[in-house]
């Protein structure tokens, strides 16, 4: 049950900050332009609470749910005055300035976030950064029905040569049952092969079956398991199952899968200290709906590098994170239209209350403070996007109207919105089904 407040709190106060930046976007441009505004409101419906000051309510309202900014003669469906303080009465490209204001900011908190974690405690996965060599293969996934093997290197996937683990990894993510052409090496040989990830779990993303060298390091255990009976301990190190070294996690669930119920003895080493543990594994759901396997009950965590980087170089890795997430977060918009990636990739608000509430539950307040980036990313992102009542929306009509020298009628103004909004609480409804879809039939992935 603590889980759950602090995943309400952690949430709560991430969005909440999100959406307090976006709209200070649109407000201070609006401002300084010259626009008047009426309403500054975090939340919908039903004023709680607030001051106002000037032209401006500032206030918060019943429904935590977003967020906005009312100028005046805003709405274009609205009588229009003259007024040189509405916002119809100003320039298109004032108009512009201030719909992108509030996207840019969201951009802006991302890159300055990153660089700030990147600047006190920059810590990494170890196998991210390191050439594509896969360790093992699945038995029957799309690798080994390709013929690869452990060993092989991919030197070449979707036109990225020599990719490492973190560039390889999201080729095959948004590739769900779609052709995926890669170049391996196999020693000297060097051939292409052509593999079909399966979509898995339930955000039905794709995986290839193939997985890196990375030990097996303990992250949360789960009340009333075998590991938490037996006394495994977070950051205990599993090096070894029944006598046979473990060179991965998804090694060790492999292996689970083989000897299913039969007791299996564990060799942890837990700071200077070797321990051996005997335990049963139980056969339990998993994060994909569809699949039940043998478990241990613990979270599998990465080994990490940890180090401080100069502002300079800290800016820098941070736009080119930011970049890249962002020709991702696009990539996927863009799969998700083509129906080759299924919409259940995308996590509504229970999904990010569920990782708002692991990384606060972490050591140290970076982990929060890159996820708050990520959803800011994320957030400017979305709003950019040429749908109408959106920031994008706007910024869509603007060109068009631009190029005809003339507005948009008001009568097509107010059938594209209606259908807008009639697809954006669609879009919403299917995101939070999705959530609860993926939610209550089974726990976090990668717990063996």
């Amino acid at each position: 049950m603590s889980d759950f407040f602090i995943s309400i709190a952690a949430v709560a106060v991430v969005l909440g900050f999100m959406i307090l930046i976006h709209e200070f976007g649109h407000f201070a441009v609006a401002k300084l332009l010259g626009v008047r505004v009426e309403q500054f409101a975090i939340g919908f419906g039903k004023r709680l609470f607030g001051f106002r000051k000037g032209d401006t309510d500032y206030r918060v309202n019943i429904l935590p749910l977003g967020g906005y900014v009312k100028m005046s003669g805003e709405n274009p469906m609205d009588e229009r005055t003259g007024d040189p303080a509405e916002f119809l009465s100003h320039p298109r490209w004032h108009r512009f300035l201030i719909a992108i204001a509030g996207p840019a900011m969201n951009i802006l908190l991302a890159v300055v976030l990153l660089t700030v974690v990147y600047m006190v405690h920059y810590e990494y996965p170890v196998f991210l950064d390191q050439p594509a060599v896969i360790e093992g293969v699945k038995h029957d996934s799309p690798a080994a029905r390709a013929g690869l093997q452990p060993g092989d290197r991919i030197i070449k996937v979707d036109g990225i040569s020599n990719p490492t683990w973190e560039q390889l990894q999201p080729r095959v993510w948004l590739s769900p049952n779609q052709p995926l052409t890669i170049t391996v090496q196999r020693g000297s040989q060097i051939f292409e092969k052509t593999i079909i990830p399966q979509a898995v779990t339930s955000s039905e993303v794709g995986s290839a079956g193939w997985y890196p060298q990375e030990p097996v390091i303990v992250g949360k255990v789960e009340a009333g398991t075998p590991a938490a009976k037996a006394g495994i301990r977070e950051d205990d190190r599993i090096v070894a199952m029944d006598g046979q070294s473990l060179p991965s996690i998804e090694s060790m669930i492999e292996r689970l899968q083989q000897t299913k119920d039969k007791p299996v003895d564990l060799t942890v080493i837990r700071g200077n200290q070797t321990l051996s543990f005997h335990l049963t594994p139980v056969l339990a759901g998993t994060e994909d709906p569809k699949e039940q396997r043998y478990r241990l009950g613990f979270l599998n965590k990465s080994e990490t590098k940890v180090t401080t980087l100069p502002f300079a170089q800290a800016l820098s890795l941070s736009l080119e994170q930011n970049k890249k997430y962002s020709l991702l977060i696009l990539e996927l918009a863009k799969k998700i239209i083509e129906r080759k990636v299924s919409l259940r990739a995308v996590s509504g608000p229970i999904g990010i209350a569920q990782d708002a509430g692991y990384a606060a539950q972490q050591k140290g307040w970076t982990p929060l403070m890159e996820l708050t980036a990520g959803i800011s990313l994320n957030l400017g992102i979305f709003n950019l996007l040429p749908i109408p009542i959106l920031d994008g929306g706007v910024i869509l009509f603007l060109l068009i109207e631009g190029l005809m020298r003339r507005d948009v009628s008001l009568r097509i103004k107010e059938r594209v919105y209606q259908a807008a909004f009639v697809f954006l609480v669609l879009f919403a409804v299917m995101v939070i089904y999705n959530d609860l879809m993926k939610t209550l039939p089974g726990i976090m992935d990668r717990l063996p």
